[in-house]
């Protein structure tokens, strides 16, 4: 791991991995921190996506610490993001930084970032996944579900996507019912707020929190009835709710 120049907001390190080096931005959380959230990039852009800036930004004041990870791919200036596995090796080689800092680690993503987190997730021994505009399908593909792999994380799951997004729209998420019989272990209850539902997938419940008229970026249309900062809000907002349910 090699330290790359700080800013006056982040701490950045180039981390190798199998899958060449990657890097790390950490935010740090301004008191005591209790977590690290660990957040991967999509298939189609950076951490600049506007949901990662807003939960590196508000996460910190709430004693979580936030690592915005840049996969080898995105780091090598590449256009095109390579095969899970490749992406799943590279997450793997991250993981040892991440943990270094000896705090429960929670793994996520956004889109492919988020499927990511949720195939590696038992393995790497995360505390928990966050997922961020999950593609539960290719657009137009629903036939293509990749619930499995969102059912499969073993670990407790959030779940933020918006209503509108093409990848998969809340209502097409697996229903609580359909999960039911894995149950949930003992003293484990599903998580419940305004807007969301609790699913029980592979012995874990997760929960979904929507983003009304949101796309995969979380974007608004100018007609909706709220405005893009409010949409991002409720992003941030069900994060911190969620990881202070952590414990």
């Amino acid at each position: 791991m090699t330290p790359d120049t700080a800013d006056t907001t982040a701490t950045t390190e180039t981390v190798e991995t199998d899958a060449g080096p990657a890097r790390v931005t950490w935010h740090r959380a301004r008191e005591r921190a209790r977590l690290v959230l660990a957040v991967g990039h999509g298939a189609g852009g950076g951490i600049e996506a506007r949901d990662l800036k807003a939960l590196a930004a508000g996460l910190p004041a709430h004693g979580v610490t936030v690592a915005l990870v840049e996969q080898p791919w995105r780091v090598a200036g590449k256009k095109v993001a390579p095969a899970p596995k490749t992406l799943d090796t590279g997450w793997r080689g991250i993981w040892p930084a991440l943990a270094k800092p000896g705090l429960p680690v929670v793994s996520g993503g956004r889109s492919a970032g988020a499927r990511v987190a949720c195939r590696t997730a038992a393995e790497l021994g995360a505390h928990a996944v966050l997922a961020l505009s999950f593609p539960l399908h290719p657009p137009g593909r629903p036939e293509k579900s990749r619930a499995g792999e969102l059912l499969g994380a073993g670990v407790p799951t959030l779940v933020v996507q918006g209503g509108n997004d093409p990848f998969g729209r809340p209502a097409e998420f697996p229903e609580y019912g359909r999960g039911r019989a894995m149950g949930v272990p003992p003293g484990v209850q599903p998580w419940g707020s305004v807007g969301a539902r609790a699913v029980v997938g592979d012995g874990w419940a997760y929960e979904l929190v929507e983003v009304p008229h949101g796309d995969h970026g979380f974007a608004v249309p100018k007609r909706a009835d709220l405005t893009q900062e409010e949409a991002v809000a409720v992003v941030t907002d069900a994060v911190v709710r969620w990881t202070a349910s952590l414990g």
